[in-house]
C-alpha cells in the first residue's frame, strides 16, 4: 500500500518542520467553502492571531497568499518596486540572493549588496550603498535560513529610512520565533509563511501590508493577479483570500493559531527559542573541531549553523544525514549552494540545526546528544 513506507522521521531540518500532533489531527477537520459562512470561522481567527503574534502592528492587515513565502516576496517586488524606481537587495546569504532574482526576473532596476555567508548586515557598508545607489525600496531578510544570521532589523530599517528609502523585509524563518519589531522597523511590507517558526506545513505565505504599501502600489503598473497586494488585501479585511484555499491548511492553521497565542503564549514561544539558542550554543562545546558559524551576536534563535572541522567534507555531512535517518532523525547537511562554494575556496562545509516552532528544548538535547556521538565517528 501507498505510504507504507514513508518514514516517520523526527525533522530537525529548518523547513519543513515536525509538526505537533494535534496538528497533524487538525487537518482531518472537515472541509469548508472559502466564500461560505464557514469560512470566517477559520480566517477570523487566523487574523486575529496572526496580528497578536506579529505583537499587533498597527496600520497593518494581514494577508494570506496561497503558495509558499517566495510569492509573498514576488508580490512584494511586483507590486511595490514600479518601473521608475531603483531596489537595493540587501543579502546576507541564499535567500536575500533570492529576492535579488526574484527582482531582476520581474525587470526591475535591482542592484545588490552582498556580505560574505555568515556576516550580518554591516551599517556602514550599507550606508555606503545607499549614498551610491540611492534605492527607493531596499529588501534584505530578518532571519537568514541558510547561514543562520539574525539581522538588526530596526537599526537597518532607520538606516534604510533615513537615506529617503523604504524597507520590505524577509521574514519566512523567524515569524513565530521571536518578535517581529513591526512597529519599530515600520516597513512597507513584512513577508513571512507558514512552515517554519509557526509550526505548520507549507502552503500559505503570510505578508503584514502597510497603508504606506497600498497607497506605493496604487503608482506601480503591471502588479500582477495573485501578487497585487491591493487585490489580496482587498479580500484579506473582510478574513478571506484572493483565490481558493488550501482548506486543511486552513482547519491547520485556526488550530496551530490558537494553540501560540492562548495555550503555550507568544512570550513563552518566544522565549523557548531563545533557551534553545542556548542549548544548540553550549553543545558545540563538547563536540572537537566544531564552532558557531553565523557571527557573534547575530545568530538565530530558530536555526544554528555550525562550521565543520578541515577533515569533513560535503560528501561525508551526507553520510551523517543516512546515519541519522538510521536514528530516526533527518539531519540538514548544509544548504548545498552555499556548501560547494565554501569547498571551491578551500573551506570545509557548515551544516544547520533547525530548533523551531513546536521543537522541545528536551528534544533538542537528545538529538544533539545522538549526532555527536555520530560526528566523532568521523574524527
Amino acid at each position: 500500500m501507498i505510504g507504507d513506507d514513508f518514514a516517520e522521521l523526527k525533522l530537525f531540518i529548518t523547513g519543513p518542520i515536525l509538526l505537533r500532533e494535534e496538528v497533524r489531527k487538525a487537518g482531518l477537520l472537515p472541509e469548508f467553502g472559502h466564500r461560505d459562512a464557514e469560512n470566517p470561522k477559520r480566517f477570523e481567527p487566523i487574523m486575529r492571531n496572526l496580528k497578536t503574534i506579529a505583537g499587533n502592528p498597527e496600520g497593518y492587515t494581514p494577508v494570506i497568499f496561497n503558495g509558499s513565502g517566495t510569492n509573498v516576496l514576488e508580490a512584494s517586488i511586483r507590486s511595490l518596486v514600479a518601473d521608475s524606481d531603483k531596489v537595493l537587495n540587501v543579502s546576507v546569504g541564499a535567500f536575500g540572493d533570492l529576492y535579488h532574482k526574484l527582482a531582476v526576473l520581474n525587470g526591475k532596476n535591482a542592484v545588490q549588496l552582498k556580505f560574505p555567508y555568515g556576516q550580518a548586515i554591516s551599517l556602514e557598508k550599507l550606508e555606503k550603498a545607499l549614498k551610491e545607489h540611492k534605492p527607493d525600496v531596499v529588501t534584505f531578510t530578518h532571519n537568514e535560513t541558510s547561514t543562520g544570521v539574525i539581522n538588526d532589523v530596526i537599526a537597518v530599517c532607520e538606516m534604510i529610512r533615513a537615506h529617503g528609502a523604504a524597507p520590505i523585509i524577509d521574514a519566512v524563518s523567524i515569524f513565530g520565533g521571536a518578535p517581529t519589531l513591526i512597529n519599530e522597523c515600520k516597513p512597507l511590507m513584512y513577508c513571512t509563511s507558514t512552515q517554519k517558526s509557526l509550526g505548520l506545513p507549507a502552503g500559505f505565505g503570510i505578508g503584514f501590508v502597510s497603508e504606506e504599501a497600498l497607497e506605493k502600489a496604487e503608482t506601480v503598473t503591471n502588479r500582477g493577479y495573485t501578487t497585487d497586494i491591493l487585490a489580496q488585501v482587498g479580500k484579506a479585511k473582510i478574513n478571506q483570500t484572493l483565490t481558493t484555499p488550501n482548506g486543511t491548511l486552513a482547519n491547520q492553521m485556526c488550530v496551530q493559531l490558537d494553540y501560540i497565542v492562548n495555550d503555550e503564549s507568544v512570550a513563552g514561544r518566544f522565549k523557548r527559542h531563545e533557551d534553545m539558542r542556548a542549548i544548540a550554543h553550549k553543545w558545540v562545546e563538547s563536540v572537537d573541531g566544531y564552532e558557531l558559524f553565523a557571527q557573534d551576536g547575530y545568530r538565530s534563535p530558530s536555526l544554528t549553523t555550525f562550521k565543520t572541522p578541515s577533515h569533513m567534507t560535503i560528501d561525508k555531512l551526507k553520510e551523517v544525514k543516512e546515519l541519522m535517518r538510521g536514528h530516526g532523525y533527518l539531519f540538514d547537511p548544509g544548504y548545498g549552494k552555499i556548501n560547494k562554494e565554501l569547498e571551491e575556496q578551500g573551506e570545509s562545509p557548515i551544516f544547520r540545526v533547525g530548533h523551531m516552532a513546536d521543537i522541545m528544548p528536551e528534544m533538542l538535547e537528545e538529538y544533539l546528544a545522538v549526532l555527536g556521538g555520530v560526528l566523532k565517528t568521523f574524527n
